[in-house]
């Protein structure tokens, strides 16, 4: 059982070595419930090894994970899923044949445990079908609920990444450079969505834009060579000299 007061996830002296190469090095990190936590850094910094090992896609070297208290560290990914810890990829990974309502209304099916039965008809279970119907329409997606995913908008199919994941009712949702490859016109629902989510589900972005980083983000941690560089609230870190020297640049001050 999860302790209410605990942050809502934290690592522990995390390492992750590949042969001789150190991708995460000794990272302690604590983010709280309800946070919108950015995690920046340049190219090789880390990041993606950390989210990595967050959601078990990866085998930590050594240290520990904790999920609102509970060590999760050697929890097989689908466990940490369970448990209410989603992500989203840099990478497009929905089925492409699949309309959007029936992506959802397939991850409500799998989170209530009836997804051995997902290729029933959609009018199957009416219920399912209208949260689905429901959940799209808040992320700009009502317009396009029929359609093969296949032919979407890069950017909404980012949208309906980020659905996928609330499709799941986290606890705490990981982004993985949500706007990665979006054009510039479609980025802005991308970010009205991510403003509008529910305000008791943690978030840790990974994101390159900054814009979007200092508009969405509470708290943000600077990764380096796999390890924590500095911490702290996005004004603090933009005034930040050592910052600047190894990532921001003048420009984004």
């Amino acid at each position: 059982m999860s302790d209410a007061r605990s942050p809502a996830l934290q690592t522990q002296g995390l390492v992750k070595r590949f042969g001789g190469i150190v991708a995460t090095n000794d990272v302690n990190l604590t983010i709280e419930r309800g946070a919108r936590h950015a995690l920046i850094g340049p190219n090789g910094a880390g990041k993606t090894t950390l989210v990595n090992l967050l959601t078990g896609v990866l085998t930590p070297t050594a240290g520990s994970i904790l999920l609102e208290g509970q060590d999760i560290t050697r929890l097989p990914a689908h466990r940490r899923a369970g448990r209410g810890l989603m992500r989203t990829f840099q990478i497009n990974q929905l089925f492409g044949t699949l309309t959007p309502l029936e992506t959802i209304s397939l991850v409500i099916a799998q989170r209530e445990s009836d997804g051995a039965r997902w290729w029933r008809p959609l009018d199957a279970s009416a219920e399912r079908r209208d949260e689905a119907a429901a959940l799209l329409e808040r992320l700009h997606l009502g317009d396009v609920l029929q359609r093969e995913t296949a032919v979407l908008p890069y950017g909404k199919r980012r949208l309906l990444e980020i659905a996928v994941a609330l499709a799941g009712r986290p606890r705490v949702l990981l982004l993985d450079e949500p706007v990665a490859g979006v054009p510039a016109g479609e980025s802005r629902e991308i970010l009205d969505t991510l403003a509008a989510l529910p305000a008791d589900v943690t978030v840790v972005l990974i994101e390159h834009d900054m814009d979007l980083v200092f508009r969405f983000a509470t708290r943000m941690s600077v990764l380096v060579n796999g390890a924590v560089f500095v911490e702290g609230e996005p004004d603090a870190i933009a005034r930040d000299t050592r910052v600047r020297d190894v990532y921001l640049g003048q420009a984004h001050v």
